[in-house]
């Protein structure tokens, strides 16, 4: 039994560590998901940029209006390829911390495995012993009945 109190104090370990990286992987998760919606807040805005810049180009409007338009869209470009690195980064940690938390995962059910096998067999050999222990019982019962049996019939005669 000491074998599995020692696994059972692995297996908290492990799974705290398993908590660990889930509160790890919610949170990337949520840092990913507020990139992206910034991303695809800006995009739209840029979308909605250049379709006021294609109205500008097709009616009368000032050189000064058309450069402000192109030069709004240039930076929104900017802007818009900053965060794709931080999407993309935000992914990866995202990922990464997904497989740290697959591994945790794992790492539990294979200690919740051991000491289930663990159980199984200890509990298996008490069943052994207490079937050999209920035998020897019977075996001494009936060898007192055998014996007692004997020597009635012996006082008979």
């Amino acid at each position: 039994m000491t074998g599995t109190a020692a696994l059972s104090k692995v297996l908290h370990i492990r799974e705290s560590e398993k908590e660990y990286a889930q509160k790890a992987y919610q949170e990337s998760m949520d840092i990913f998901e507020e990139v992206a919606t910034e991303l695809y807040e800006l995009l739209r805005k840029k979308e909605t940029a250049e379709a006021a810049y294609e109205e500008c180009l097709t009616q009368p409007t000032s050189i000064d209006k058309v450069r402000e338009q192109a030069t709004y869209i240039e930076n929104l470009t900017k802007q818009i390829m900053d965060l794709q690195r931080d999407v993309q980064k935000a992914r990866h940690d995202m990922e990464t911390r997904h497989e740290h938390l697959s591994d945790a995962y794992v790492e539990v059910k294979k200690f919740k495995k051991i000491i289930d096998q663990r159980q199984k067999r200890t509990n298996a050999i008490i069943k052994k012993n207490e079937e050999a222990q209920m035998d020897d019982i019977s075996m001494r019962q009936y060898m007192s009945q055998k014996s007692g049996e004997s020597n009635g019939t012996e006082n008979r005669t």
